[in-house]
């Protein structure tokens, strides 16, 4: 098999904002959550935590605390929260361990056949957030990963083939950055 091969479900890993009203069975969500918790960490520090939820009623009200940057939570089945400590000089290493978790979230999601959607809360609905979630003072939420059976629309390319991303030859060079004249 050719490395292209190898490494393309990645390339099918996309946002999903929409879900049917499916149930997500625990033991996906389990294996979900211990995707994000392996994923690799500045220095290994694993800042962040992770709050798994399936009540419809607090997956409703994290949709209400910031669109439309939440409205995926809207249909969500479940959702994981990454919970982050709030750490003086530590913010820019902590944002990408989040990122990193956050991506592997999507992925484990895809590989298992369900969508997932990353949602982030802006730093006002923060607050009641951490409230809504019983987090201990010092931890935040910022990225909410939604989790459902994408719908038929959800799931369809959003571009026409050939232009969801840049050609290869505009975007990854070889040895030095390279344009045409």
């Amino acid at each position: 098999m050719k490395p292209a091969d190898v490494v393309r479900p990645l390339l099918r890993v996309h946002q999903v904002r929409e879900f049917t009203d499916a149930p997500v069975d625990a033991e996906a969500l389990d294996a979900i959550a211990d995707a994000a918790r392996w994923s690799g960490s500045s220095a290994n520090i694993q800042p962040w935590r992770f709050v798994v939820i399936r009540d419809p009623g607090v997956l409703r009200q994290l949709a209400d605390s910031g669109p439309p940057h939440t409205r995926s939570l809207t249909t969500a089945a479940a959702a994981v929260a990454i919970v982050l400590p709030q750490v003086k000089g530590a913010a820019v290493s902590n944002a990408f361990d989040e990122g990193r978790a956050a991506e592997r979230m999507l992925i484990a999601a895809s590989l298992l056949g369900l969508g997932a959607g990353i949602a982030w809360l802006p730093a006002d609905a923060r607050p009641a957030v951490g409230e809504l979630l019983g987090l201990p003072d010092g931890r935040f939420v910022r990225t909410v990963v939604a989790i459902g059976h994408s719908t038929a629309r959800a799931s369809r390319p959003k571009s026409a083939k050939g232009e969801a991303r840049l050609p290869r030859t505009e975007t990854v060079f070889s040895e030095r950055w390279e344009t045409e004249s």
